[in-house]
C-alpha cells in the first residue's frame, strides 16, 4: 500500500528519485502512464494487470471506453529503478504532468502519483475548501 507525500525534482534528463518506502512496493520495474487531473499515475506490475484485464474488459462498442483505454495505454511505459533509486521519465509524460523542477509524489493506495508542485498545490488548494463536500459524496461508497 502506497502513502505519503514526497516532494522531489526532476532533473533536465527527466530522472527523479523515488521514495525509498514506494520502491519496496513498485518492484524493481513498474508501469509509469498518463493520469487523471494532470498528474501521473505509477502501478506495481500486478497492480497494472489487474487494471489492463479490467480496461480489456470494456466494450469496444463504446466511444468513452475506446478513449479511456487510449488515454491509459498509449502514455504507458515501463520504468526500471537505476542504483540511485530513480526512474527516467519519458519526454511526452513530463510534458503531460508540466514536470519541470520541483515535484510531488504521492502514494494513493494502488498506486503512485507524481505531480507538477504547482499543479497540486492548486489542486490540493481548491479541494481542501471542498473536502466535507467531497466526504459526503462519498457516503454512497460504504466509506
Amino acid at each position: 500500500m502506497f502513502m505519503g507525500e514526497y516532494h522531489h525534482s526532476i532533473d533536465p534528463k527527466g530522472r527523479i528519485i523515488v521514495p525509498s518506502k514506494f520502491r519496496e512496493h513498485l518492484g524493481e520495474s513498474f508501469v509509469l502512464t498518463r493520469g487523471l487531473d494532470q498528474c501521473l499515475f505509477g502501478y506495481p506490475m500486478d497492480e497494472w494487470r489487474q487494471l489492463e484485464d479490467k480496461l480489456k474488459g470494456l466494450p469496444l462498442t463504446k466511444k468513452d471506453a475506446r478513449a479511456f483505454t487510449r488515454f491509459f495505454f498509449s502514455g504507458a511505459t515501463e520504468c526500471e529503478l537505476d542504483k540511485q533509486g530513480r526512474i527516467n521519465i519519458p519526454t511526452p509524460l513530463t510534458s503531460y504532468g508540466k514536470l519541470e523542477k520541483e515535484c510531488v509524489i504521492l502514494g494513493v493506495s494502488n498506486r503512485i502519483e507524481i505531480w507538477s508542485k504547482t499543479i497540486w498545490e492548486d489542486y490540493f488548494s481548491s479541494s481542501e475548501d471542498s473536502f466535507a463536500e467531497i466526504a459526503e459524496n462519498m457516503i454512497g461508497f460504504d466509506i
